[in-house]
């Protein structure tokens, strides 16, 4: 049998729980024909225990984050006694606590005699987890190899066609003015007690484990979350965000975590897609018409100073490339001219050409202004990006790093309560 997990293209079912989408396909049935639930349920812990989620298995699929949907693409993939498991980009929006469940896991599985073809942008994983390794470039086999023969340097070479310049660009400090106040958000049983502020043109990083809270916090500011308590400031005057659009209204945009499903519309073109937010400003309501030829001289400036490539400003977006497509939602998120861009996974999903090309924005964005909160999974680049980083555990801040204490070790103790090598505190 071969099995697939992608989070890519979801198999999974918005409005069915999380046992029932596990088993979707694959039900265990008694003697008499009918579903053996118990036994599926049994089943369904047992696999979210093996990869470290806390998640009811009673719980709607729609009311689960987007990592924790990630986690459920996992169990359903290995639920069923596969010889062959393709794992398309399993790893997108966990972190490197999570990562390690999961790749103890794949070891199991493989040890089982599983065969497993890992697909992945993140290469440092492929040097860990892979013990042969396949690149290919636009759509053509460049190399194949030992994966002991190729360093991650090497593969990242061959998969952009040329030398790679230093990853992360480097930070300008930013300014004293506080642009943005968060003090006591709570949402009861997601987030608690949430404060802090971020200064103009700062990149803050939000860190923690799947079902942190940090997306959680996103939502809340943006007026998706309803907070019971809590206020915001933006320029030290109390703002009140009950939707998304007043959100923009009060100068926060967002980028989504979930670019195709909240991000951008794949059947609408490059144009209508970046002017969707701030479609306001390019309406001439007098005559009621849509200015075309201003949609396109914005949308033009961007294509060109974001790099976008594509043949006309009317192509749809399902013809773009991930990274594309990426560059597309952020445009459409700066169009507005937010105060505060809120930034959940940039560079989920895009290759690491795109992702350097992501974090020159957001870095050159900050130079002129712009305060960004930096949510990510990658450690790597909540170190290499942000100016601070809080960390959240169980929708609590646990503390807030900063300068030569933003290190992944500390991250991962604040995220988890565990040293390396030690018990739990």
């Amino acid at each position: 049998m071969i099995q697939a997990s992608s989070l890519r293209n979801s198999r999974i079912i918005s409005r069915c729980d999380l046992n029932d989408n596990i088993f979707l396909g694959s039900e265990i049935r008694k003697k008499n024909g009918f579903l053996n639930k118990k036994l599926m349920m049994t089943h369904t812990n047992e696999l979210l225990r093996e990869l470290g989620v806390e998640i009811n298995p009673d719980e709607q699929i729609e009311n689960l984050s987007t990592a924790q949907k990630q986690m459920v693409e996992i169990c359903k993939a290995i639920s069923v006694d596969a010889k062959l498991l393709i794992m398309d980009e399993p790893t997108t929006v966990l972190t490197q606590y999570e990562i390690k469940i999961l790749f103890k896991l794949m070891q199991r599985l493989k040890k089982q005699g599983t065969t497993i073809i890992y697909i992945s942008h993140k290469l440092k994983e492929v040097k860990a987890i892979c013990d042969r390794v396949i690149v290919l470039r636009d759509g053509e086999l460049i190399c194949s190899e030992m994966i002991e023969n190729i360093s991650v340097l090497e593969m990242a070479q061959r998969m952009v066609g040329r030398e790679l310049s230093q990853v992360f660009p480097k930070k300008q400090q930013p300014e004293d003015e506080v642009v943005f106040e968060a003090k006591g958000l709570t949402v009861p049983g997601v987030i608690e007690n949430i404060s802090f502020q971020i200064r103009k043109g700062e990149i803050l990083g939000l860190a923690g484990l799947v079902g942190s809270g940090r997306s959680e916090v996103a939502e809340t500011i943006l007026g998706i979350r309803k907070h019971s308590v809590g206020k915001l400031y933006m320029h030290g005057k109390e703002i009140t965000i009950k939707t998304p659009k007043d959100a923009v209204r009060n100068g926060i945009s967002y980028l989504s975590e979930d670019r195709q499903g909240c991000g951008i519309l794949t059947n609408f073109t490059v144009i209508q897609n970046t002017t969707l937010v701030s479609l306001d400003a390019y309406c001439n309501y007098f005559f009621g018409y849509v200015n075309r030829k201003k949609e396109e001289e914005s949308t033009l400036k961007y294509k060109e100073r974001f790099d976008i490539k594509t043949e006309n400003l009317d192509t749809r977006l399902e013809y773009l490339s991930g990274g594309n497509q990426q560059k597309v939602s952020l445009a459409k998120s700066i169009d507005p001219g937010p105060i505060v861009l809120i930034a959940d996974e940039p560079t989920r999903g895009v290759d690491v050409s795109a992702k350097q090309e992501i974090y020159s924005l957001i870095n050159s964005l900050a130079e002129k202004g712009l305060s960004c909160i930096f949510i990510s999974s990658e450690q790597e680049e909540i170190i290499g990006m942000c100016h601070r980083v809080i960390v959240m555990k169980d929708g609590k801040i646990m503390n807030t790093l900063a300068d030569e204490k933003i290190k992944e070790e500390e991250i991962m103790f604040l995220a988890t309560g565990v040293r390396e090598g030690a018990k739990e505190v």
